[in-house]
């Protein structure tokens, strides 16, 4: 069977906990930062989870994670 590609966009974007989870960095944080709130940036700034039902599609897009 022939190895399977990495889709390089979704690797830059995501990484694997030692569980499995996929971890993802939060959007809104790339531009037009002046008129959100200091607290929503703080918050913006912790990582998340991705949700069960978009973890099966990443999944298919990082073989080896």
């Amino acid at each position: 069977m022939p190895k399977l590609k990495t889709n390089k966009s979704a690797a830059k974007r995501f990484r694997f906990t030692k569980k499995g989870k996929i971890k993802k960095r939060n959007a809104n944080r790339g531009h037009v930062l002046s008129k959100k709130t200091r607290k929503r940036k703080r918050h913006l700034r912790r990582t998340g989870y991705v949700s069960a039902a978009d973890a099966k599609r990443i999944r298919r897009l990082l073989p080896y994670g």
